[in-house]
């Protein structure tokens, strides 16, 4: 009752009387009453009638209320009371946690790619209906739709300073965008014979490298449009293809059930990863800072404190399994299993401490490098989660064009000064923006 007013008290002592009257509690009624010292009637019109329920009720809601807020108020003074040090490394360690924050509605297909520009607030998503679309994710806001492609645009990606677009097709096309002159279509590439899969700018942005379902990967000069080599080895079609941070080696996956680590520079094929049970739909390189956590995770002696990018790659296919390999020796490491279906998308957490995996279970999950485990499920859509992206980006208001490419930061003081930012698509065509 003390968190009542004196005219709210009153109203409640008025409908417990009522209610006693009402059902003939003579000695109750008379006793509270005296007790309570209330001047009561009992009133022809049953004015209080039904009061008695919403009065408990409000009291049981303003209960609650407070209580939420003392939680609430409990968790923010914990963290406040946390050293800086701790609270940044709660901001560095974030993973994707539901609800999302926004979910980005406009595409008449199902959204096959998504990628973060490396230094501004965008992010570009292809899809299914032909098109790509750009979006500010810091607002959810719809920005512009870049058409060109006529058939599914199936890979989007900027180059390291985010002036260029590139964007293959289901057409057989790949096209560039000049993000800096209004997203203007200004390089076509044909030459693919059949559907282009994926497309990737290869360190230094001189060069791009695609792959497609007729079984090629193809390197291309940006400046000239001209094909620089044709890399074949792959009996079936070529899902992913994805370079290293220093370019040194690509890695590819295909329907063949296998993924490759090749020296673009020759095209040859240095090792063949084998172990999937069917097609595998993604393959990315650990980031430098993942090392220590994947030895641990393999039982590996930390004493080579090799930093040579492209060490290891985590691959994810339709056999519902992620696998961890040694590029070098061609060893599985180890294999992750969780998913109910599908793979399609990986992504490792900037730490190097988990690796996010996307599924057409519906879920993204977050895995412990150095033990195996998956720590969270997140429910992210209501459909088949087709691709997931980290967003790398320095804050925007810093501007700094030589901020380096997505994967290349393996610093703490680097990584803390990144914008933590996760995005999914999906078969449900919507994009999905996770924050902090």
């Amino acid at each position: 009752m003390s968190l009542l007013s004196e005219r709210q008290k009153e109203e409640l002592q008025k409908s417990i009387l009522e209610y006693l009257h009402a059902n003939n509690f003579t000695d109750a009624f008379n006793a509270l009453k005296s007790e309570t010292g209330v001047e009561y009637s009992p009133d022809p019109k049953g004015k209080y009638v039904g009061l008695l329920e919403k009065k408990w009720t409000s009291v049981i809601r303003l209960q609650k209320k407070i209580m939420d807020l003392e939680n609430r108020n409990a968790a923010l003074q914990e963290e406040l009371s946390l050293s800086p040090a701790k609270r940044a490394a709660l901001q560095t360690d974030w993973v994707p946690r539901a609800p999302a924050a926004y979910v980005l509605t406009g595409h008449r297909g199902q959204v096959l790619k998504v990628a973060f520009h490396p230094t501004f607030n965008v992010i570009a998503s292809a899809s299914e209906d032909a098109t790509v679309k750009i979006w500010d994710w810091e607002t959810g806001e719809f920005e512009r739709t870049l058409k060109g492609h006529t058939r599914a645009v199936n890979d989007v990606a900027f180059d390291s300073k985010g002036n260029l677009l590139v964007t293959c097709s289901s057409d057989l096309f790949i096209k560039i965008w000049d993000v800096q002159n209004e997203w203007k279509n200004t390089k076509t590439f044909p030459g693919h014979e059949h559907t282009v899969s994926s497309v990737r700018f290869l360190p230094g942005d001189q060069q791009i490298v695609s792959a497609s379902r007729d079984r090629t990967i193809r390197i291309w000069d940006v400046a000239s449009t001209h094909l620089v080599r044709t890399i074949t080895g792959h009996t079936d079609w070529v899902r992913w293809v994805e370079p290293s941070d220093d370019g040194r080696l690509i890695a590819s996956c295909s329907n063949d059930q296998t993924a490759r680590i090749i020296d673009p520079s020759t095209g040859e094929t240095k090792v063949e990863l084998r172990g999937h049970e069917h097609t595998i739909e993604v393959v990315v390189f650990a980031p430098i800072a993942a090392y220590a956590a994947i030895r641990e995770l393999a039982g590996i002696p930390n004493t080579e404190r090799s930093k040579r990018p492209g060490a290891y790659v985590a691959t994810g296919s339709r056999d519902k399994h992620i696998r961890i390999w040694d590029t070098q020796s061609g060893q599985m490491l180890r294999n992750l299993a969780g998913h109910d279906n599908w793979v399609r998308a990986l992504v490792f957490h900037p730490t190097g401490k988990f690796l996010l995996s996307a599924s057409d279970d519906y879920t993204i999950r977050v895995w412990e490098l150095a033990t195996g485990r998956c720590v969270k499920t997140v429910q992210a859509h209501g459909h088949f989660v087709t691709c997931l992206a980290w967003g790398r980006q320095a804050p925007a208001q810093s501007g700094d064009p030589s901020a380096k490419p997505n994967g290349t930061t393996d610093t703490k003081q680097e990584i803390e000064k990144f914008v933590n930012v996760v995005a999914s698509g999906s078969v449900d065509q919507t994009i999905k923006i996770w924050l902090p």
